[in-house]
């Protein structure tokens, strides 16, 4: 017998200062952001009962939300405080941890990978959220992360499903999208969980439980016993999620009818979380995860151009792995220093074409003067 489970993830962050920037240029845009992080924690406790959401929130996104600035200067539209202080408590939100800065993992320094997980970590204990599994930033994952990963407590790590492949086995494509595997490198592991691409591409953009059950029933024919399929998006970008008219956006249209047909039970896909998954149906097939991202703008995530394409994008890059290596033969950590180096490695310095990139040097100079004056 064939049982369809869903793992249902959204990706939550904003870069350093951009909450208190938009609130001076665009309030409205601001204000359509900040309700998009408190619609799962609604829409979780409407339907506790059958509700099952994955969340990951970057590091200095949760700083942003917990800053007093800001927590004052929303508190017309939401009580962040409280809703921070409830998420935990929502039994029905499973959150995956991520790196502080939000940064694309495989185009920074190794000796980096620790401290933006761990400052990620920090956070989030002082928070009381508690992650089994890790989403990689622009679910960018390389096979050399495993063994940090596995070192800082993640059981689990969602990939892009277009970049596993087995190691040994003949496996379908349907056991290949639809089961979770383990991933090994230098003796450690960790399960891998696949991302399917075409139904994350639809819950970014817009859809409906009526198309979506047919489109994962298809996805899954010949899938035998019990089936992952797991779908990912960001969870404030476009106006599918930032729509006011909640009926007419992701929560309304999709999610809320989507629970109601779970509830009343004559729907062929049960809402499930990760965690609970692979305790009940434990991977025993390798796989290996070849290096790459998500499909984001106009790139296929097979490779990192979206934010290594042109000269000055490599030349920022360049410059953090400088700066990085500079700070590391000191031999000591400097938290101060550190900070300055991982928050130059925010993707969004690089996503965002040569705009953003002068972002970089804003934290690698000062992080240099730091260093300049302890030598």
């Amino acid at each position: 017998m064939t049982t369809i489970y869903h793992a249902l993830g959204l990706h939550m962050h904003q870069p350093p200062g951009n909450i208190e920037l938009l609130l001076e240029t665009n309030e409205w845009e601001a204000k359509q952001i900040i309700l998009c992080y408190e619609r799962p924690l609604k829409y979780a406790m409407r339907y506790e009962d059958v509700a099952k959401i994955h969340l990951g929130f970057s590091g200095i996104l949760l700083e942003q939300l917990c800053a007093p600035k800001i927590i004052e200067k929303f508190s017309d539209v939401s009580n962040l405080k409280r809703m921070v202080k409830e998420y935990p408590e929502a039994g029905g939100i499973e959150f995956v941890g991520m790196g502080y800065y939000h940064p694309l993992f495989p185009l920074i320094p190794m000796e980096d990978w620790k401290p933006q997980i761990e400052r990620w970590k920090e956070r989030a204990k002082e928070l009381g959220f508690v992650a089994e599994g890790f989403w990689p930033p622009e679910m960018g994952f390389c096979m050399e992360m495993i063994p940090v990963l596995e070192e800082t407590g993640f059981k689990y790590v969602i990939v892009d499903g277009v970049h596993v492949k087995p190691v040994k086995e003949n496996l379908t494509i349907e056991e290949i999208m639809y089961k979770p595997h383990i991933a090994e490198y230098e003796s450690s592991e960790i399960i891998i969980i696949p991302r399917d691409r075409d139904i994350s591409n639809a819950q970014e953009s817009g859809l409906d439980p009526g198309w979506f059950e047919r489109e994962v029933m298809h996805k899954t024919e010949k899938c035998e016993g019990n089936c992952l399929v797991t779908t990912w998006s960001d969870g404030e970008n476009g106006g599918w999620f930032r729509q006011m008219h909640e009926e007419s956006g992701f929560w309304g249209h999709f999610f809320a009818p989507y629970m109601e047909k779970v509830r009343k039970g004559d729907y062929p896909i049960t809402p499930i979380k990760i965690s609970d998954f692979i305790k009940e149906n434990p991977p025993e097939t390798y796989v290996e995860v070849r290096t790459g991202a998500w499909n984001v703008a106009n790139t296929s995530g097979y490779d990192f151009s979206q934010w290594q394409g042109s000269e000055k994008q490599r030349e920022g890059i360049e410059e953090l792995w400088a700066t990085s290596r500079e700070y590391h033969k000191l031999g000591r950590r400097i938290p101060e220093i550190e900070g300055h180096i991982l928050r130059a490695e925010t993707s969004c310095n690089l996503f965002w074409g040569d705009a953003w990139v002068p972002r970089v040097y804003e934290d690698t100079k000062e992080a240099k003067r730091l260093m300049k004056k302890i030598k």
